[in-house]
Parts: structure tokens; C-alpha cells; sequence
């Protein structure tokens, strides 16, 4: 099971979206990583077979996806960034409309929202409002509905946004979860979900592809540009100036900065640090 964008470009107008971009997706979970503006949504949008290609092709399994129609929508899990809930529907009622328009049977919709109320751990609330939802519990309806007929392709657009922590450990689990045998891609601007989970991460910047890989590889692209320098607070300021400055943190009597910079900055007490993707995503993007 494969899904391959194939020198892939898509503008509107004379905004260049997404320019030739080309990869390979199969079974696990792939990060998507850029600010707005990088070309994420438009992929979705793509994937999801909302928008067309300027140029290029999107193949599952060898075949174009927007020539294979309802057959390819059957394979489809979508979970979008906006909470698009209906308040006034039950938790089953809004599967079971979900499922109808996913074009599944009586028999196939009763035995898959059985399924995913459970997979999303939602059982004692099928009967309550969505309005009365907390956030997390949105979330994870929005998840229920994407894995509604059991599909092979998911495709979930910042699907920790706005959580509190324990609620994305919960989600972050049922994703790593429900990945087995599946590809699931996922758009965050939460970069330590992607750190845990994906198996690649990709990296996005004005419709191109910078750079791919497994996050420890990425993490090592940077390894010689990350310091930690051990300040006083009035050189914070001359600090900042000059570096890009990830985090600091103060034990008391001292104030330590992790920086990126390109060249060891000699005129610091500095200790060199092991990179994450939160250091990528500011080296990058910032």
C-alpha cells in the first residue's frame, strides 16, 4: 500500500502553492512540519481529492487517485483542523450522518461507529450533545468520524490543537495506534507529537521540500548549531539580538540560553546541545 505525489504543483493564480513536489508515503505516520503558508493544507486538500494539480499526478497503489472516485473516498479517513461538529447532534447521531455520506450500509455503519467509539474511548458519551463536549472530546469524535469504514489512508490537520497535555498524550497514543497497517499523515504546529510518533517527518517551506527523514536524523542536520550559554540577565537582551534563542531557563542564580547559530559563538560561556525538532522547526523557520 502506497500513496505517491509525483512532481506535484498546484497554484492559484500566480501564488505558487505547492511546487513540484514529489513522495512516497507507506504504512505509518508522517509529520508534516511548516509555518501557514507552507503548502500543508494545500497537500491535504489535494489527498483529500478537494483540489486538483496544476501539474503532476497523485497515484495509491499505482492508479490516480482522482480517476479511481468513489473507490479512493472509501479508502479516505479526513479529520480537519476546525471543529466542525454539529452541536446539536449525539455523538452516534453525527457517525451514523457521517457514515451516510461515506456511502456505508446500515449493517457496515452499525458495526464501525461500535468500533471507533470505543477505539476514541467515547462509549458513555454516544448519547450526549456535541455541544457539551470539551475540546479533547471533540477531537477525538473528529477522529471516531475519519476512521468511520475502516480506511487506509487518514489524514489529520492539527489534530492536538489547543489540548491540555494529558489530552494530547491521549490522542498522540490513539494516533501510534491506529497507524498499524494504515498511512496516517499528520499537519501540527505541536512539533513534540510529531518527535514521538512519526516514523518521517517532512519539512515545508513555501511549497518545497527542504528536507525528510526520521526525526532523530533530522534533529542531526543541526547538531553543530545548537549552544547553551550560561548569561546574566542584562545580556539577555545583546543576546537575542544576535541568536536565535529556543528556550532559557534560570536555576536561581544563573540564566541559561539555548541558542542556534552557525558558528560557535566564542564569546559565550556555551555548551553545545543535542538537537530536537522544536530546534529544527526555529532554525528553519523562524
Amino acid at each position: 500500500m502506497e500513496l505517491e505525489m509525483k512532481q506535484v504543483t498546484k497554484c492559484y493564480g500566480a501564488t505558487l502553492a505547492l511546487d513540484n513536489f514529489s513522495y512516497r508515503f507507506t504504512e505509518g505516520v508522517y509529520g508534516l512540519l511548516g509555518p501557514n503558508g507552507s503548502g500543508k493544507t494545500t497537500m491535504m486538500n489535494l489527498m483529500t481529492t478537494n483540489l486538483k494539480p496544476t501539474q503532476g499526478s497523485l497515484l495509491y497503489d499505482g492508479e490516480d487517485i482522482f480517476s479511481m472516485g468513489k473507490e479512493y473516498r472509501r479508502l479516505l479517513g479526513f479529520m480537519p483542523q476546525q471543529q466542525g461538529v454539529y452541536p446539536g447532534y449525539t455523538l452516534e447521531r453525527f457517525l451514523w450522518y457521517m457514515a451516510t455520506l461515506k456511502g456505508l450500509s446500515r449493517q457496515e455503519t452499525k458495526q464501525s461507529v461500535e468500533n471507533v467509539v470505543k477505539r476514541v474511548n467515547l462509549e458513555d458519551c454516544r448519547n450526549k450533545r456535541l455541544g457539551s463536549f470539551s475540546g479533547g472530546m471533540k477531537q477525538r469524535a473528529l477522529i471516531a468520524q475519519a476512521l468511520l469504514g475502516n480506511p487506509r489512508l487518514i489524514i489529520l490537520d492539527e489534530p492536538t490543537a489547543g489540548l491540555d497535555p494529558r489530552e494530547r498524550i491521549r490522542i498522540r497514543n490513539l494516533i501510534a495506534e491506529i497507524a498499524m497497517e494504515k498511512i496516517v499523515i499528520l499537519a501540527t504546529h505541536v512539533v513534540s507529537d510529531i518527535s514521538y510518533i512519526a516514523k518521517e517527518v517532512l519539512l515545508l517551506k513555501k511549497g518545497r521540500l527542504i528536507d525528510s527523514g526520521v526525526p532523530y536524523q533530522i534533529s542531526n542536520t543541526i547538531a553543530d548549531k545548537v549552544y547553551e550559554l550560561k548569561v546574566n540577565k542584562d545580556e539577555l537582551e545583546q543576546i537575542s539580538a544576535v541568536y536565535k534563542v529556543s528556550s532559557m531557563r534560570e536555576d536561581g542564580r544563573d540564566l541559561y540560553v539555548r541558542i542556534l547559530s552557525d558558528d560557535y559563538p566564542e564569546e559565550w560561556d556555551a555548551a553545545p546541545c543535542t538537537p530536537d525538532l522544536e530546534d529544527v522547526y526555529l532554525y528553519h523557520f523562524d
